[in-house]
């Protein structure tokens, strides 16, 4: 049985984001560009194509009507590890990042440069352990000896993890695999695999011919909850803290839509990911989104001076990790709340 590669070095990492980073951006406009062309200020925006109300900033051009003079470039990705990646390579301005990559980024002697800002989701339904149908397995202890496939270093993996534990089976009991979303479907259609860990809307066509076995709801309701992020470069805070506050103001923004307006929500979501309104409304069924009050308030994400439980969360996710031999040793809460950008929070209620 494989046991789950330990966290790479630094120097790797930024190997591969400086590749990832060449091979996502190309076309994009570098500082020098920027401002010889009219000193346009420059956002890179990352994002999944994953239902949540980031998918109604990008397609309603939210931010680009708050910064008429800023150039926005949206770009999309698969998992957290190539989030981390690509802000090692300063590809990145503002990025979606799940709360185990978040706590992955702000380990170690030489952390990722970049804060937490904001809360998109929280995770529930929409990420879930399925094994096919086929196998007969009907709990995850029944994963003992069988391939197992998730996006390493994500929510999934994460999630993944703590559920083999609660069943008593280490990760050596199974053999695990590292599979993006799309590829994870291409294994499962050919018979590759068991079983998997992995979201919407990859998710939604496991389940078809699979029989669920947990969810991110229900791991998180037994005290190991993962989030959808959003984190801002520690360059863009020194450089253009207003386009953050917009951003923001434009994530808040959606959130209610979500709720104010939730057909048009539908009609939005399955516009971005080229799916019916059935399906894009069964999707966002699935996941937890928070209004704007609860985002800065002391059950999450906090404010400036008083961060909220969000703090402890990344915090025990790290350990976590850290005992799974999955990153070399455990960020402490000062790192994690050095992490932490929270100023100006309250203003994005008004």
């Amino acid at each position: 049985m494989s046991r789950v590669p330990q966290n790479p070095s630094r120097r790797l990492l930024l190997a591969g984001a400086l590749a990832a980073a060449s091979a996502a951006l190309t076309g994009c406009s570098s500082d020098s560009d920027a401002s010889s062309s009219g000193g346009a200020k420059r956002l890179r925006i990352g994002y999944f194509a994953f239902p949540s109300g980031d998918l109604l900033v990008k397609n309603r051009k939210l931010l680009e009507k708050a910064l008429p003079d800023h150039s926005i470039t949206w770009i999309k990705f698969d998992s957290g590890a190539g989030v981390n990646q690509a802000f090692l390579g300063k590809s990145l301005d503002i990025a979606a990042l799940g709360s185990s990559p978040f706590a992955r980024g702000v380990s170690g002697s030489s952390p990722i440069p970049y804060k937490v800002a904001w809360v998109l989701d929280v995770a529930g339904e929409n990420e879930a352990l399925v094994a096919r149908r086929s196998t007969g397995i009907s709990d995850v202890a029944g994963l003992r000896g069988k391939t197992v496939a998730t996006p390493f270093a994500s929510t999934s993996h994460y999630s993944l993890l703590a559920a083999l534990r609660t069943a008593g089976l280490k990760s050596s009991d199974v053999r695990l695999v590292d599979l993006q979303p799309q590829a994870i479907l291409a294994a499962w259609q050919r018979g590759d695999m068991d079983a998997a860990y992995v979201w919407l809307p990859t998710l939604d066509e496991l389940r078809e011919t699979g029989t669920q076995l947990t969810s991110s709801k229900r791991i998180g309701a037994a005290g190991k909850p993962t989030l959808d992020l959003a984190v801002v470069s520690d360059e863009l805070i020194a450089r253009d803290p207003k386009a953050i506050d917009a951003w923001r103001k434009a994530q808040a923004q959606a959130l209610r839509l979500l709720k104010s307006d939730p057909d048009g929500a539908v009609q939005t979501v399955a516009a971005e990911l080229g799916i019916s309104t059935a399906a894009a409304k069964a999707q966002l069924a699935q996941g937890v989104f928070l209004t704007p009050e609860q985002v800065t308030s002391a059950d999450w994400l906090g404010t400036d001076g008083a961060p909220g439980k969000l703090l402890s969360y990344v915090t025990d996710t790290g350990r976590f990790l850290a005992d799974q031999r999955q990153i070399d040793a455990a960020p402490t809460e000062d790192a994690v709340r050095e992490a932490f950008y929270l100023k100006g929070l309250p203003d994005v209620l008004k």
